[in-house]
This record gives C-alpha cells, sequence and structure tokens, in this order.
C-alpha cells in the first residue's frame, strides 16, 4: 500500500491537468456571481451556468471589460488546482461580455413588475419603534448571521429579548419557508420588529430573497421589517421592499436597537440634571417654607398675644407713670388748695383772738347783730374751745380800731368780751 500526502496528491493533479493542452487554453462561458476585487487589484469570482459553477481568479496583470454580478461573460483562460485549498480554479486572462445572464434577467424583471405595483414606494415604508423589547428574527439557527445578531443585542441591548423563527436561507424550499416565518411572526404578534437576515453569498445562494414569495411577505407584514441580507454590495428584492435595508446582519441588528451604552450616558446626564433641578427646587422651598413660617409666626396668635401683652404692659406703665403724675399734681394741687384752706381758716383767726359765734340752737353764724335777739342762746368757738353765752342788749358801735378792724369785727370782740363776762 502506497500512501502520499495531501500535497503530493494536489501536486500530482496539477501538473496532470498542465499536461492536457486542451485545458490550458479554454474559452468558456457563463454567468458571473460572488464577484470581489482585493485590494492589489486582483479579482475573483465564480462563473457558473444552469447546473455547475467554477472558481475563477482575475489577476491585476491582465486586462479586461468591468465586469459585475449577473454579467453573462465569455471567459479565456486555463484549469488548475489551488494547492492550498485543493480547489479546481479556472485562471482567467481575458473577458467578453456576452450579455445579461439568465438570473439576473429574472431578477430585473421581477424588480420593475413590484416596483410598478407600488410595494418600493418609500411613503409605505414604516418607522422603527423607537422602544424594541422583543426582536424577532427570520434565519437559520446553524447561520453565522444569527450568531452576529445576538452578539450585537446582547452588547447594545442586553434586555432586548429574541424570537427566532427558524427557516433556510438557501436551496430549494428556502424562499417559502422565509415567507412562513414572516408570517408567523405577525401571527404571534410578540414581536416589535422583524430581522429577515443571511450572511454573504453568491446569487444564487442569495436568490431565495429574491423570490415573489419572499416579497410579498414583507410587504403584507403588519411589523416592520428589515432585511440583512448578504454583503454591502448585495441588494436583493426583499431589501427593496423592507421598511428598512442593512448591509450585514450585524447592521441589521444595530439598526433595531438602541445602544445601552448611549442610554446610560443619558440616564445619567437625565440624573444630573434632575439632582441640579431637585436641589434648586428645594432651595426654593426652603425658602419659602422659612419665609411661610415668618409670616405665620407674624401672624400666629401667640405672636399677637405676646405683642398685646407688650402693648399693655407699655400702657399700664404709662398709665401708671401719667397717674403717678397726676396725683402728684392732686396733691400738690390740694395742699395748695390746704394751705390757701389753712391760709383762711377761721382757726387761724380765732388763733389771733377772734371768735366765731353761733346762735342756739340752730347752729347758725351770727355775722350781724341783726341776728341776735336779747336773752337769745350763744355758743362762742375760741381758740381752745367753747363756751355757751346769752346775748344781751344791743351795744352802740363802735369806731375803727387802730390796726382798721371794722366795727362788725369790734362788735365780734366786743360780744367776746360780753360773753366772757357773763
Amino acid at each position: 500500500m502506497r500512501i502520499v500526502t495531501v500535497s503530493e496528491l494536489t501536486r500530482y493533479l496539477k501538473d496532470l491537468i498542465a499536461e492536457d493542452y486542451a485545458l490550458q487554453d479554454v474559452w468558456a462561458q457563463g454567468e458571473i456571481s460572488n464577484y470581489t476585487q482585493a485590494a492589489s487589484g486582483h479579482r475573483y469570482f465564480v462563473l457558473k451556468d444552469g447546473s455547475a459553477a467554477l472558481r475563477c481568479a482575475l489577476f491585476a496583470g491582465h486586462r479586461a471589460a468591468p465586469i459585475r454580478n449577473g454579467m453573462a461573460v465569455f471567459a479565456h483562460g486555463r484549469i488548475g488546482i489551488w494547492e492550498q485549498r485543493g480547489d479546481l480554479q479556472f485562471y482567467v486572462d481575458d473577458i467578453r461580455d456576452a450579455g445579461i445572464g439568465e438570473l439576473n434577467l429574472r431578477f430585473e424583471a421581477l424588480k420593475a413588475r413590484l416596483e410598478a405595483e407600488g410595494l418600493f414606494a418609500p411613503e409605505r415604508k414604516r418607522p422603527l419603534p423607537e422602544r424594541v423589547q422583543v426582536v424577532g428574527v427570520v434565519t437559520s439557527p446553524q447561520a453565522a448571521a444569527l450568531r452576529d445578531i445576538l452578539r450585537t443585542l446582547r452588547l447594545r441591548c442586553p434586555l432586548v429579548e429574541v424570537i427566532l423563527a427558524p427557516t433556510l436561507v438557501q436551496g430549494e424550499g428556502a424562499a417559502q419557508q422565509v415567507a412562513s416565518a414572516i408570517d408567523a411572526l405577525n401571527a404571534q404578534g410578540r414581536a416589535d420588529v422583524i430581522v429577515v437576515a443571511r450572511g454573504g453569498g453568491s446569487i444564487e445562494e442569495l436568490w431565495a430573497f429574491n423570490e415573489e414569495v419572499v416579497a410579498r411577505a414583507i410587504a403584507r407584514s403588519r411589523l416592520p421589517v428589515v432585511t440583512g441580507v448578504g454583503h454591502e454590495t448585495d441588494f436583493t428584492i426583499a431589501d427593496f421592499v423592507a421598511d428598512l435595508r442593512a448591509s450585514t446582519p450585524t447592521a441589521a441588528a444595530m439598526a433595531v436597537t438602541p445602544d445601552a451604552a448611549i442610554w446610560r450616558a443619558a440616564t445619567l446626564d437625565l440624573r444630573s440634571r434632575l439632582d441640579i433641578a431637585m436641589s434648586g427646587m428645594l432651595v426654593a422651598q426652603r425658602d419659602t417654607l422659612a419665609q411661610t413660617a415668618r409670616r405665620l409666626d407674624r401672624a400666629s396668635p401667640q405672636r399677637q398675644i405676646a405683642d398685646t401683652r407688650q402693648r399693655v404692659d407699655a400702657a399700664t406703665g404709662s398709665l401708671a407713670l401719667r397717674l403717678d403724675h397726676l396725683l402728684t399734681l392732686r396733691r400738690e394741687s390740694v395742699r395748695a388748695q390746704a394751705l390757701r384752706l389753712h391760709a383762711l381758716s377761721p382757726l387761724l383767726t380765732i388763733a389771733r383772738g377772734y371768735a366765731i359765734v353761733r346762735r342756739e340752737p340752730d347752729g347758725a353764724v351770727v355775722a350781724s347783730v341783726a341776728q341776735v335777739a336779747p336773752g337769745d342762746g350763744l355758743s362762742i368757738l375760741l381758740a381752745d374751745g367753747r363756751i355757751a353765752a346769752v346775748a344781751g342788749p344791743r351795744l352802740p358801735n363802735l369806731p375803727d380800731t387802730p390796726d382798721g378792724a371794722s366795727a362788725d369785727g369790734a362788735t365780734q370782740v366786743n360780744q367776746k368780751r360780753e360773753s366772757r363776762r357773763a
């Protein structure tokens, strides 16, 4: 048994093909798909027809007409083996335009018909909800697109719930399954938005998303639909019908959910503004409360009672002072009156030797001789006491005394003397 290495085997096949001159000068006809161009200028694509496909490489040193996916071409080159991957590869050195490929013709025809029906119209596209809580995802459970979506949602917004509607994303029956998954998410009604996703691939691999059944399902969806099918340069019919087309599955996940970091920053900013507003409001309310407390204190019955009590105390003191002053004035006035009365008192006159004579028994003061008849009883008040007397006959009037005393005064003295003699 002879055992060879993989390198030996691939090198043998490479040399075997190289020895077949029929494979070193070949013109092949087909349709270009999965076209890419490297930074070095090398171009890679797949040349295919209805039943087979061949990997191709067109190096930068060869000049060729511009090429694109879906383009039908005549390609010249040689067949070889790429040893690193063990792939059969067509090394192209010349390309000539052969018209538009079959798949591209079908794509353009369906696109024109659906656009005429208004399925691509901007006015029918709905905005995505601002607050997404549940995302429905239509893709294969084994697809890398699902892992990209879940990773992006977990990083951006971990609170978002994901409902997977599993489906084939290429091959026979894939288009019907994708349409059924979209309808199922609408019927369930839990999702806020639907993401239809698939990774990159050739036009054949993405063809399920160019089928009319998928376009109709997206158009009748009552939930907004975001497509993330293929790479940035890939466009499908589903992209034109969807409410939003994202360049990749990751971009689709980013489009349907907000960044939690932005939410956190906005929340912190709102919290800071709320703290400032609350502090300002508390300061204002504290000032208002202090002002109200001062007004209440001024309007308080206790304050009024205290103020009234103080005014009463002040009035009482003022009244007492005024009364004391008034009493002092009255006392001085009374004393002055007393002094004047004392100065005019008959007692002083009596003390100087005069007497007051009263008639008995009525006690009338005798101021005239005409008031007394001989024999009337008299009461004579002297400085040191009172004596009784009886009126005698009337005596003649006396001249004025040397000290200027009146005749009445002389009469009183005489009456006093007569009374003493009696």
